[in-house]
């Protein structure tokens, strides 16, 4: 894997245990990008002592129909997260922040923690990418079909410096389908499903078939929803 790739400097301080930041809409990838304002008082003091100490957060998806709980530390969310580093922080004069966030990697939540915050925090297994070793596709046809489905219907893509950076670096495919779903828009349940799936020839068939989809959703009409919107806490 390239240098460009290697995830171990963000995990160098890495101690097992992340704070959990449940979100009812948002599903974070891996190799992405996120913004967020953060402005809640219990999310602030999140962020104040992730900025202490790793700067790991562990984005969560809440559960379908958890939006009543979501005020407390008992709402159900998927057990596999991204965890992701804060890699930009504004901290604005009352207390909240903007943030840049960068994911890592994929992780499981083994089990959560008792503590006095007012938010949650949970003991991590992370998760590497599986490449079988008698793999179900062929994976350099896979990634030239990818990145040349992505650049049809994203045809800003095109002209994006980072996709050529992305193409001189040899990005794995794992990554690349990471990328691309972030880059689609995807559902959160679609999301989440590509951010549950270890196998990257399965994960790989996912973004394809996604890619697909919103083909024939152009070539009809029908809007793509995207970019999607800004997040906030």
């Amino acid at each position: 894997m390239s240098d460009t790739f290697d995830v171990q400097d963000e995990l160098k301080l890495f101690t097992g245990q992340a704070p959990v930041f449940p979100l009812p809409n948002v599903v974070h990838l891996p190799h992405t990008w996120l913004p967020l304002h953060i402005f809640e008082p219990r999310y602030r003091a999140m962020i104040a002592d992730a900025l202490d100490s790793d700067r790991l957060i562990a984005m969560a998806l809440l559960r379908p129909n958890q939006e009543p709980a979501y005020d407390s530390k008992s709402a159900k969310i998927h057990p596999v997260i991204c965890l992701s580093q804060i890699a930009v922080e504004e901290k604005l004069p009352d207390g909240r922040f903007n943030l840049a966030v960068r994911g890592v990697c994929r992780a499981r939540i083994e089990t959560e923690l008792d503590n006095d915050q007012p938010y949650r925090t949970a003991k991590l297994t992370l998760l590497s990418d599986f490449y079988p070793a008698d793999p179900t596709i062929d994976r350099r046809h896979r990634q030239r079909e990818l990145l040349a489905g992505a650049t049809e219907i994203l045809p800003e893509l095109q002209s994006d410096p980072l996709l050529h950076q992305l193409l001189d670096a040899e990005i794995p495919l794992g990554v690349l389908c990471d990328v691309l779903g972030h880059s689609l828009g995807l559902s959160t349940t679609d999301a989440q499903l590509l951010l549950e799936e270890p196998d990257v020839d399965l994960r790989s068939d996912l973004v394809l078939n996604h890619l697909r989809q919103r083909q024939r959703s152009l070539a009809s009409g029908v809007a793509s929803g995207f970019p999607p919107a800004f997040s906030r806490n």
